[in-house]
């Protein structure tokens, strides 16, 4: 006792340490908290017998229950697979252009397409599906392949310009400027007339000078009107959609440098019953068309550039 400092004010025993005069009472802990305490000291034990909780070298200790929460994991997954699977079957023993003639399975597929899109296609068209620069607005009613869903599940199923898939969709613009095709003047003539097919731009001295360069280079694919030709993956120019801008310098630059984006083949990542779902989800969201026989190609058109 000779040794312990009591604080005379409240009879506490003190730490023994003081600073400026300050100094901390060493009051008890309460008896409801060490209890706490000691309670959480055995949970923890228990939890490290019974629960994987301890890392080795290889691999944790796995716990007397043998739970992981992989395992929990893969127990949901397969029972969602087996809820699913009739939905699956049918729809991969249904052809899609059949689909609409099922209106409870079109609905099923729709529903299960949203969720797969939310998971596969946002990064790149969006959220609502209305993209952005460079990747397309899959809400309207613009289509370079094709709008129908047998069309729609072709472009998803085998992508555009996917390397090692000889059923991509093909389609390569040349670099008129870049490759010395068309002089800088020219080019600028070009994306001047252009601009004045969609009403874009108002017709001009260098739109006048680019229509016989329209239709010396570009109408063999867009068409001579400029409304495209979906068996080239073409774009309407007659529209005002533009992928990648509408301004003369984007549309010059289009022109000079072409674009050539690619979509990933999903066959490789996705079942085929997944992307019958995400074409049906595509085509339910207000551009989708109906099926209609594919336009024949002009006895002039080169293979598919």
């Amino acid at each position: 006792m000779a040794n312990k400092h009591i604080d005379d004010a409240t009879g506490v025993e003190t730490v023994g340490h003081e600073w400026d005069g300050i100094e901390e009472l060493n009051n008890p802990l309460p008896r409801w908290w060490l209890l706490t305490f000691y309670a959480c000291i055995l949970f923890s034990l228990g939890y490290v017998v019974v629960y994987p909780a301890i890392p080795m070298l290889s691999k944790g200790t796995e716990g007397l229950w043998g739970w992981t929460s992989r395992g929990q994991f893969a127990g949901e997954l397969k029972d969602e697979t087996d809820r699913r699977a009739p939905l699956m079957a049918a729809l991969a023993a249904t052809p899609i252009e059949t689909l609409p003639g099922n209106p409870q399975l079109m609905e099923q597929a729709v529903a299960g397409g949203r969720a797969a899109f939310r998971v596969n296609c946002v990064q790149c068209h969006g959220a609502s599906a209305q993209g952005t620069s460079s990747y397309p607005n899959l809400a309207d009613d613009d289509w370079l392949w094709g709008g129908n869903l047998q069309e729609i599940e072709q472009t998803i199923t085998h992508g555009i310009r996917q390397p090692g898939d000889d059923a991509t969709r093909i389609s390569l613009m040349p670099n008129f400027g870049k490759d010395g095709i068309l002089t800088p003047a020219q080019v600028t003539q070009v994306a001047s007339y252009v601009r004045t097919l969609s009403g874009t731009e108002q017709p001009s001295s260098a739109a006048t000078a680019g229509q016989p360069l329209f239709a010396t280079n570009c109408a063999v694919c867009h068409g001579p009107d400029g409304k495209g030709l979906r068996q080239f993956g073409a774009p309407n120019l007659t529209d005002k959609i533009w992928l990648y801008g509408g301004s003369a310098q984007a549309v010059a630059g289009s022109v000079s440098t072409a674009h050539a984006g690619v979509m990933p083949a999903w066959n490789t990542k996705l079942e085929a019953a997944t992307i019958r779902m995400l074409a049906a989800y595509v085509h339910s969201l207000g551009g989708g068309e109906d099926f209609a026989p594919a336009p024949a190609a002009p006895a002039t058109a080169a293979p598919a550039r």
